[in-house]
């Protein structure tokens, strides 16, 4: 008894002198957390400082030398703004804006000079060209008139209702990963299922809303719910394929990527052509960000403009089950690995 006491109180002190003093403890996670906070702020708020129109698409329709004149009115305004295209008709010009081609642009005539904007594409961007259009047009004497030639519905004639949609989306991938995780522990098979469920049943709930209570939508709910779903499946499948192949660790550095990155740099609210250049990008890469595109393309644009997030998206969804079937790989050769030593053990 007296060796056995000598021998293990001398491992407690080893082990109690190892840990730091608590001051050092305080100072490290302080700092820790301050630069946690500091990364927070600038992923959050820099985006918002540094957007605004760079190298936006536009169109100009007129005869050579009006148009030439116009152009370099249009790059004195508002420098670096705006990249020109010519159109060889205002119908041509149109239909450019209805694909989503340019952003809006410009019909510019002896009677003065009429701009074409898409409000329900962005307000911000809209807006900016419309204070632009006027700023070229008091500097030139000719009149200017604006047109939306896509606007957003009377009853949201701000988009707050699409513009809202980041983190409902994130916090709706999010979450039922680890909700269905908890009440389906032992079956992948109903796990997924329930995943996919939610995203169906998520997407339905969403266009209702955008529909009925907030009046964002009209005549696009399918569309709309189709669109939802696969974004809320892209951001739930991967994050559920990262805690199986990895566990835990696995499901936390994705979602803090989708919570901390994708959420501020998804552009919904402004589309991702008003974030700074390259974050707007990055952002199209992540489910928050394609996820937003495809719903305003399905709500406003019949589609137009969204192949490039729907592919995104369906990556996204693929990538996830791939992960989920190596994570249940692994785990079927653990089991025969660990039967043994339990056995041994016993």
């Amino acid at each position: 008894m007296a060796d056995a006491a000598t021998t293990t109180v001398p491992d407690a002190g080893d082990s109690t002198a190892r840990k730091p003093h608590p001051a050092l403890a305080l100072l490290g996670m302080t700092c820790g957390l301050g630069v946690i906070l500091v990364l927070m702020l600038l992923v959050f708020i820099m985006p918002s400082l540094k957007s605004g129109p760079h190298d936006l698409q536009v169109g100009i329709v007129g005869t050579s030398a009006a148009a030439d004149r116009f152009e370099t009115s249009l790059a004195t305004a508002a420098p670096d703004a705006y990249t020109s295209q010519r159109f060889a008709s205002e119908q041509e010009l149109r239909d450019a804006i209805h694909d989503r081609d340019v952003i809006g642009g410009f019909v510019v005539a002896e009677s003065g000079v009429r701009t074409l904007v898409a409000g329900a594409g962005s307000t911000a961007i809209s807006g900016s060209l419309a204070g632009t259009a006027q700023a070229v047009g008091g500097a030139i004497g000719t009149d200017m008139t604006v047109e939306d030639v896509v606007p957003l519905p009377e009853s949201d004639p701000t988009g707050v209702g699409i513009g809202g949609l980041a983190f409902p989306l994130v916090f709706g991938g999010i979450v039922p990963v680890v909700a269905f995780r908890k009440i389906l522990p032992r079956s992948d098979g109903w796990y997924l299922t329930g995943l996919l469920v939610f995203a169906a049943v998520g997407g339905i709930v969403v266009a209702s809303i955008l529909t009925f209570a907030f009046g964002s939508i009209e005549s696009t709910f399918g569309p709309v719910a189709g669109s939802m779903a696969l974004g809320i499946a892209a951001l739930a499948l991967p994050l559920a394929g990262l805690q199986k192949a990895f566990g835990a660790k696995g499901f936390t550095i994705g979602a803090m990527a989708m919570m901390f990155l994708g959420n501020p740099l998804a552009g919904i609210a402004t589309t991702s052509a008003w974030l700074p250049s390259g974050l707007g990008t990055f952002g199209q890469i992540l489910p928050p960000g394609a996820a937003g595109t495809l719903v305003r393309s399905a709500a406003y644009f019949d589609g137009a403009g969204g192949l490039a997030a729907l592919l995104t998206l369906v990556t996204w969804i693929v990538v996830g089950v791939l992960l989920y079937v190596v994570g249940m790989r692994r785990a079927v050769g653990e089991e025969p690995a660990e039967r043994p030593s339990a056995q041994l053990a016993a």
